[in-house]
């Protein structure tokens, strides 16, 4: 298939998956949100039943008081300290049986002459709520509704306020103060946040207490001000709720957003982002109820549906985009088909023509592979060979010592022997068996020199075995005895109490541990108190051997080009520069390793690198 058309395909399936889940998120919300609303006026009747319940069982309270004899006299008669004392005492007892959080009775100036808080500091009697607008409408139409803070002690109430009437006049106002808090904490306990809006725009109830005396519009200077005077919020901050309206759907309902920067909220349920208002005014009040339904759910709906839709749609694309390629790809089978059988015959003419070639290839590429072999056979020997002319080559600059190793000996035989006989001749047999037996010490002596010198310079049979490390140490030293008596270099060897095992040939190893012992003698020529440390760490399967001198050290460009064949910093004449070369060959084939430093205090550091044997692992 074509890129372009293949790309427009994907374009065009890309589209229909992503309509189909948005056509599915959007008739999924609006779904949703019809049953939220079929919800939410259920809701709105109940509160507003249960509202209009808890204010009627006081709205009669007020004019009942009308009926109270002792009430109107003291209106008519405010100066009788008997009446006041009277009325006081049954609004109090009253009070406590209502359930109210205060009963009082106004003259017509607007002072109070009793109340039912008389006993308590801050008593109402004597102070002039004239200002209030309960007070006023109850004298302009006969009976006032009003939801206030208390000026006195700050409590929140409703108040419900009727005229006094006697005879032929109006003689005062009573006013029963009614809590709200009970129902408040009965909305606490719903699905959905509720609250109480007055005609100012303050909510004056809530089921949510960071909501409640906040304002669902913006309030100017002059509104403020009116607050001030008549004190309805008492001086109450009335900071925004930050509702902000997003989509109106009619019949009381719209899509708002709460903004979550708003007040500090502690609710059972989310009191920001979107919700479903309902509002209905309350009958008989100037107020308006208010249910916010979170549409978090309806959300979440929609957007699984519209996954679903997506996905469903998706699977329908490719659905198609299989059929489409199985049917482009029949016919291509059959035109591939066609192909396949012209190529089947030139393949057959082009075989049968190279078959030939092939043959004349092959035994061309076995006599190369044969003659590699030979090659590394030949390259094997080599290497053989010189590591065999390493041997002797040390065995060559060791020869000095060897001799003078077995010329004192040979010296001492030949005087022990001429002694023996003499002391035969007088008959002191004892003595001459002690010479005899200094003799055959001597030929020990002398045997074991030249066995380690045969055991040396012997051909390596190449295979590697477990070797005793510390062992192979010691035969290495032995070699190098003469020089180092020579040199009065002080050897610190450290052989661990489990001695390590290596997997390796031991002949071709202590001709490695003799070619780096002579290569540090060599290093510390010209100091007084020379001085070799040979310290030993396993770890991970591995044994590392630390030969480390106390000479100059290696300069930058003889570590860069330690292991590089004719390279040396020795005179001329003196070394080949293959010594390390070789060694370090010798131990890459045991799979090891061997590097060379400059130890932090001073000198030069080589380290030899073996792995363990299994059984010292």
């Amino acid at each position: 298939m074509p890129r372009s058309r293949t790309l427009a395909l994907l374009l065009l399936c890309a589209a229909l998956v992503g309509l189909s889940g948005l056509a599915s998120y959007r008739v999924a919300q609006r779904l949703g949100v019809a049953e939220l609303q079929a919800t939410g006026l259920h809701r709105l009747d109940l509160y507003a039943a249960s509202l209009e319940r808890e204010i009627g069982k006081y709205a009669f309270l007020p004019g009942t008081l009308s009926l109270e004899q002792g009430v109107l006299e003291l209106l008519a008669r405010p100066s009788d300290a008997e009446a006041v004392a009277r009325v006081n005492t049954y609004l109090e007892r009253l009070n406590e049986r209502a359930g109210t959080l205060s009963i009082y009775v106004m003259d017509t100036q607007g002072r109070v002459a009793a109340a039912s808080n008389w006993r308590r500091p801050d008593s109402f009697v004597g102070e002039d709520l004239s200002f209030r607008p309960y007070f006023r409408d109850a004298m302009a139409v006969g009976n006032g509704r009003f939801f206030g803070i208390g000026t006195t002690r700050g409590d929140p109430g409703y108040y419900l306020a009727a005229t006094l009437a006697g005879d032929q006049e109006i003689l005062g106002v009573a006013v029963v103060k009614v809590s709200l808090e009970q129902l408040e904490k009965s909305w606490s306990t719903v699905e959905a946040p509720v609250l109480v809006a007055d005609e100012n725009g303050v909510v004056i109830l809530s089921a949510v207490a960071g909501w409640k005396f906040t304002t669902l519009r913006a309030l100017d200077d002059k509104t403020r001000a009116a607050f001030d005077h008549t004190q309805q919020y008492n001086r109450r901050a009335l900071q925004p709720l930050g509702l902000r309206d997003i989509e109106d759907f009619g019949h009381g309902a719209r899509l708002v957003r709460i903004a979550a920067d708003g007040p500090a909220t502690v609710s059972v349920y989310p009191v920001s982002g979107r919700f479903l208002a309902q509002s209905r005014p309350l009958p008989g009040t100037p107020w308006t109820l208010t249910v916010l339904s979170q549409l978090e759910q309806v959300d979440s709906l929609a957007q699984s549906r519209a996954a679903l839709a997506a996905i469903g749609a998706a699977c329908l694309c490719m659905l198609g985009v299989i059929v489409a390629e199985r049917r482009r790809h029949l016919r291509h089978r059959l035109a591939a088909r066609e192909a396949l059988q012209k190529a089947h015959d030139e393949l057959e003419r082009k075989v049968e023509e190279r078959t030939l070639d092939l043959s004349a290839a092959n035994q061309q590429l076995q006599d190369e592979v044969a003659e590699r072999i030979r090659a590394e056979r030949t390259l094997r020997a080599a290497q053989d060979e010189l590591v065999q002319a390493g041997k002797l080559a040390v065995i060559g600059q060791l020869s000095t010592g060897i001799a003078h190793e077995l010329n004192q000996p040979l010296a001492a035989l030949r005087t022990l022997s001429a002694n023996a006989g003499r002391f035969l001749e007088r008959g002191d047999t004892a003595t001459a068996r002690g010479n005899l037996e200094r003799i055959a010490e001597l030929a020990d002596r002398m045997g074991r020199i030249t066995g380690q010198l045969r055991n040396f310079a012997r051909r390596s049979r190449g295979q590697s075995e477990p070797v005793r490390l510390c062992q192979a140490v010691d035969n290495a030293l032995s070699l190098l005895e003469a020089r180092i008596g020579r040199s009065g270099a002080v050897i610190e060897r450290s052989c661990p109490a489990d001695e390590p095992v290596a997997l390796c040939d031991a002949n071709r190893l202590e001709q490695v541990l003799v070619n780096l012992i002579g290569n540090a003698l060599d290093a510390m020529a010209d100091q007084v108190q020379p001085r070799i440390e040979l310290r030993w760490e396993c770890a991970d399967g591995v044994v590392r051997l630390h030969v480390r001198d106390q000479g100059p050290g290696l300069s930058d460009d003889a570590r860069a080009r330690l292991f590089e064949p004719f390279f040396t910093t020795k005179p001329a004449g003196e070394g080949l520069g293959l010594g390390l070369v070789i060694s370090a060959g010798i131990i890459r084939d045991f799979g090891g390793s061997l590097h060379g430093a400059n130890h932090p205090d001073g000198g030069a550091v080589f380290t030899l690198e073996l792995p363990l044997a299994p059984c010292h692992d």
